[in-house]
């Protein structure tokens, strides 16, 4: 077996790290969005359930709430459009900014996850950390060991019933 090198290399790769964790999750995450019949990536979620509680937010604002650049969010927003989740309209004042809300599919579809979906996400995710002790590294070591056992979508998914 290859030795993992980005893990080999310590604190020298945390950020090649934290990234392939996050991309880790992410996978998970659209696994079970699409047991549970929804097809939309798991990173729209957060720009959408900003929209939810602001009603509607400008690009920038978007941008700023979530912490990202503008131009990510330009392309997310376009693709969100596309599936018919936010709509956008040009400002009345300055037609250089759009402001950006959801559609009734995309309300629905926010009120949904966060009633069945993110609460077991937010369990399982819990559940992963639960047992993490010693320095981050070790931590992340821990973490990603946990991920190889049981990976996020498994420990998020609702029980079979026989």
């Amino acid at each position: 077996m290859t030795e993992d090198f980005v893990r080999a290399s310590g604190h020298l790769s945390l950020g090649s790290r934290l990234k392939r964790i996050g991309e880790r999750l992410q996978g998970d995450v659209n696994r079970l969005l699409e047991a549970e019949g929804i097809s939309v990536p798991a990173p729209f979620f957060p720009a959408l359930t900003a929209l939810q509680q602001a009603g509607s937010l400008t690009v920038g604002g978007l941008a700023e709430a979530m912490g990202v650049s503008q131009p990510g969010v330009t392309r997310s927003l376009a693709q969100m459009e596309k599936m018919g989740l936010v709509k956008s309209s040009r400002g009345k004042a300055d037609q250089r900014q759009r402001s950006i809300s959801l559609t009734p599919k995309g309300d629905q579809l926010v009120t949904r996850t966060h009633q069945d979906l993110w609460p077991r996400v937010r369990e399982a995710v819990a559940d992963l950390c639960a047992g993490l002790e010693g320095p981050m590294l070790a931590q992340l070591d821990q973490m990603e060991d946990e991920l190889k056992r049981l990976p996020l979508d498994r420990r998020a998914a609702k029980p079979r019933k026989e």
